[in-house]
């Protein structure tokens, strides 16, 4: 009797799978066209040395924090209504964000001042648009990933290798575009770009994308539908486990070294180094890296245990932070400029942000894995769906915790000088650096200390 091809040998994504991704390209386009300014927007418009690095910390914790709950309601009302609004939700904070320059009569300053000197026309809208884009995107991941796991069929390896693919082609899109118009325009219309991205994947969705439980052959999700209540009772069982609420605690120590990316090192570059950075050209390490090397490090790396590969890769981010000592004590110092292309400090940022990579790389695709091993039998849906919570957390102290360490670690003594950067204080410099190293060790090692502590219990079982 002849074989039976096996369904997989002639399978085919659906189109909404592809729509889905392409609504993904555009969204992260949108997102990382401003992100890698957002600090030095705000603080041109005049709000300080704290509150840019604290609204940014708000914003990412938005975005990691609530699909908790969006992921419910996008259940609940179907994904292709969610992504409509969320995408509108995205457009107007987008736009009010650059709404102070744009229509505001604000005029951007050309360094990042010390002190707040916007009015409530500039924090009312900055304040509106944080809460909008923080909510819009915090719907767009679990309606995509939910999507492309619906629509994946028996290929769900190969799916969500595009769809991360895609998630990086977007991120270098968005800095790549962002890039072009600020140098022919000013800096406010790197919003402009996300929120002209922002309304084409409204209407891919709007004119391609159908919910997935529509599809034919796919068949319908089995799983109960929470209520708020039910969410909110199921986040005080996940924190009520002392094993996962410590998980969450040790493991944020990555994500706040991974969030200093969008803090500290803009910072450092516009005030430091070098008076017009190009950040979102800089920060295309990390796309650059993951897009080339996932698949070798997955190669090489794969079969590491995760506990031991989570800890290599928070090694891995800490280091990172210790490279930046070199331009301080070298002979020409941060801003001695590089085969007449870009400063020492400002090279040394660009391979800063590769490491940053390679240790998400080794991290962040292990955590899950690890968490789903950590979860009680029968739980391991309900414990991932919380696995992004380390990353809201090290967002939430890392914005503030950021500023604090720039400004009053590193910029301690520092001279004004005619260029309008600042000449670091070496001793005071290598501080901030050094503490921003030792976080991540310390967390390398708490994360050591307390797998320790679990091997330890289970042996007493």
């Amino acid at each position: 009797m002849p074989a039976t091809p096996t369904p997989s040998s002639k399978e085919t994504f659906p189109s909404t799978f592809w729509t889905a991704n392409v609504t993904e390209l555009f969204e992260r386009g949108a997102y990382y066209a401003m992100a890698s300014f957002v600090v030095l927007y705000l603080g041109q418009l005049g709000l300080g040395k704290y509150w840019p690095s604290n609204l940014n910390g708000i914003l990412w914790t938005l975005v990691y924090f609530l699909p908790i709950l969006s992921g419910t309601i996008a259940d609940l009302v179907g994904f292709k209504r969610s992504l409509l609004v969320a995408f509108v939700l995205l457009a107007v904070g987008y736009f009010l964000m650059g709404y102070p320059v744009w229509f505001g009569g604000q005029i951007l300053s050309e360094t990042v001042g010390e002190d707040v000197t916007a009015g409530t026309a500039v924090v009312l809208p900055v304040m509106l648009a944080i809460i909008l884009i923080g909510m819009g995107g915090s719907v767009i991941k679990p309606c995509i990933s939910g999507t492309v796991q619906k629509t994946a069929g028996t290929r769900a390896t190969l799916a969500f290798a595009i769809f991360y693919m895609v998630i990086n082609v977007g991120s270098l899109f968005g800095r790549g575009v962002s890039y072009y118009v600020r140098t022919h325009w000013d800096l406010s219309y790197i919003f402009a770009v996300s929120m002209g991205c922002a309304v084409v994947a409204f209407f891919s969705v709007l004119f391609l994308y159908r919910d997935p439980d529509t599809l034919p052959g796919v068949a319908p999700s089995t799983k109960p539908r929470r209520s708020i209540g039910r969410i909110l009772l199921d986040m005080v069982l996940v924190m009520k486990n002392v094993r996962f609420a410590l998980f969450l605690i040790v493991s944020s120590g990555f994500f706040f070294i991974y969030s200093q990316v969008y803090n500290v090192l803009p910072l450092y570059l516009k005030k430091v180094v070098e008076t017009n950075p190009a950040v979102d050209i800089y920060t295309m390490a990390n796309p650059f890296v993951i897009v080339f090397f996932q698949l070798l490090v997955t190669k090489l790396f794969g079969k590491m245990k995760p506990i031991r590969s989570i800890i290599v890769g928070i090694v891995i981010i800490g280091i990172s932070m210790l490279i930046n000592l070199y331009p301080i004590f070298s002979s020409g110092g941060v801003r001695l400029t590089m085969f007449d292309l870009l400063p020492l400090g400002s090279l040394f940022i660009v391979l800063t942000v590769a490491l940053i990579a390679f240790g998400e790389l080794f991290t962040s695709a292990r955590t899950y894995e690890y968490i789903g091993a950590l979860a009680p039998k029968g739980q391991e849906g309900l414990f991932l769906g919380y696995a992004n919570l380390p990353m809201a957390i090290g967002s939430l102290i890392g914005g503030p915790a950021g500023a604090f360490i720039f400004n009053e670690i590193m910029c301690h003594n520092a001279v004004k000088l005619e260029s309008g950067l600042l000449d670091l204080d070496p001793t005071w410099n290598a501080a901030g650096w050094l503490i921003l190293m030792a976080i991540g060790l310390i967390s390398a090692l708490s994360m050591w200390l307390y797998n320790r502590w679990l091997r330890s219990l289970d042996a007493k079982v």
